[in-house]
């Protein structure tokens, strides 16, 4: 009885050890954490993230996803101040370069020959890019487009141009409104936000002849190119809008557009793959896509956008982030997607060879049209009159951050009646050459 006793505390005591070991074998995996925004494409990411972890057992992902707004404040504030609470971050073209300058961000200079860097599209990796170094990877690149519900144009006798101008949307979208079947002529973004309304509303500007600032950095938001294009995104919008647009910012206008809610929609091209996926969309097979609208120049029309991930110094855990940010931005990745979600929805934009893949082209019908109109966005000439900035929905200084985004909840209180058209921009006005006074500009 006594032997039995002794014989079972040994295998208690093994087993005990083995447990112990397998906690410790657990714990042994590094976990990084992910900051991003929640659009589609990012949930695919996450939803696809175990093959990751599959072929890589020693890192464990944990992802923070966030509206586009509380993303940028949470990972500005949390890189700025050195916390170290994420190992990776979703940015942008507007942020890497000020960033890198700041020495926040990890440069990606030994990226392996598989990584194939040379496949990257040139105008999307000089965005990512500070003094010729990459500090950043792109995930998707975007440029934004007009999508349109082929069978109520069909049906109201309309033809869509390929380039439409903005009067011409106003009268297409006056023809094809019709609040009691809640189908809206239009859906725009009106969510306050530097990214979020002001990125439409910057292109409306560039459009009409407008720009930011001048050469000597004196704001110009009370020209008349922004009255006019301020008018016109008001009219647009309490007109032949959904009701509370100022809460819709690019998700929610995807989704509207989705389930059949809006006539059009002038917004990223990133959204063609996810609106021809009849999965995702009730009006896939009836969605028709033309050029980002013109007004008096075609300067400036269509915006040039790429999200990507970014590593901060802040991380203690930089190589495994740098493993996965390259497995997530990879050839391989794109044909992970293109295997386990279908092809119309692997990220665009960012690789040559996405457009020389005949899977991809003959899944996605609107290919050529997104890259023509990347490919035709010149951020370093983004409006017709000369600027000293660089950006087309918006202006590469670190002030502009600020600036947007009060502009954007100014432009919100325009479409909500708060104030007029001349009223709020005369406040934004204001704002924005006290900002640039406290910023040291004009720089010598």
């Amino acid at each position: 009885m006594r032997r039995c006793s002794v014989m079972k505390m040994k295998f208690l005591v093994a087993g005990l050890m083995l447990g112990a070991g397998g906690v410790t074998a657990a714990q042994a995996a590094t976990q990084i954490t992910i900051a991003t925004v929640n659009n589609p494409d990012m949930v695919t990411m996450q939803k696809l993230t175990p093959a990751f972890e599959k072929s890589h057992p020693d890192i464990n992902v944990n992802w923070v996803t966030l509206p586009e707004n509380e993303l940028r404040q949470k990972v500005t504030t949390d890189i700025a101040s050195n916390a170290g609470q994420y190992d990776a971050v979703m940015l942008s073209n507007y942020e890497t370069p000020i960033w890198a300058k700041n020495d926040w961000l990890v440069p990606f200079d030994n990226l392996p020959d598989s990584y194939n860097e040379g496949d990257l599209l040139e105008t999307v990796k000089q965005g990512l890019s500070s003094n010729g170094q990459l500090y950043a990877l792109p995930f998707y690149a975007e440029s934004s487009i007009t999508y349109y519900r082929k069978d109520l144009f069909k049906k109201a006798g309309l033809d869509m141009p390929k380039q439409p101008s903005w009067d011409q949307i106003e009268k297409f979208a006056a023809k094809l409104n019709d609040r009691k079947s809640h189908t809206y002529g239009i859906c725009l973004r009106g969510l306050p936000g530097w990214g979020e309304n002001m990125a439409l509303f910057s292109t409306m500007v560039n459009t009409y002849g407008g720009r930011w600032f001048d050469q000597q950095w004196k704001p110009e938001l009370t020209s008349t190119a922004w009255k006019e294009a301020a008018t016109q995104y008001k009219t647009l919008l309490n007109k032949y809008g959904p009701p509370g647009v100022t809460s819709n910012g690019f998700t929610e206008s995807e989704t509207l557009f989705a389930n059949g809610q809006c006539a059009m929609w002038i917004d990223s091209t990133v959204a063609a793959g996810y609106l021809s996926d009849p999965e995702n969309s009730k009006v896939a097979k009836d969605t028709g896509f033309a050029q980002a609208p013109v007004a008096k120049t075609p300067h400036g029309a269509n915006w040039l956008y790429s999200w990507a991930l970014a590593i901060p110094k802040s991380s203690k855990k930089q190589d495994a982030a740098k493993t996965f940010v390259e497995w997530a931005t990879s050839q391989d990745y794109i044909e992970l997607v293109g295997q386990k979600k279908g092809w119309v929805s692997v990220p665009p934009g960012t690789r040559h060879s996405t457009y020389e893949n005949s899977k991809y082209t003959q899944a996605a019908a609107f290919a050529p049209l997104v890259e023509k109109a990347i490919s035709s966005a010149d951020p370093k000439n983004p409006t017709k009159p000369p600027v000293p900035y660089t950006g087309i929905q918006f202006v590469d200084i670190p002030p502009f951050q600020a600036i947007g985004t009060r502009v954007g909840q100014i432009m919100a209180g325009i479409l909500s009646g708060q104030t007029s058209v001349d009223q709020g921009l005369s406040r934004a006005q204001s704002f924005t050459e006290r900002m640039m006074k406290q910023a040291g500009y004009p720089k010598d």
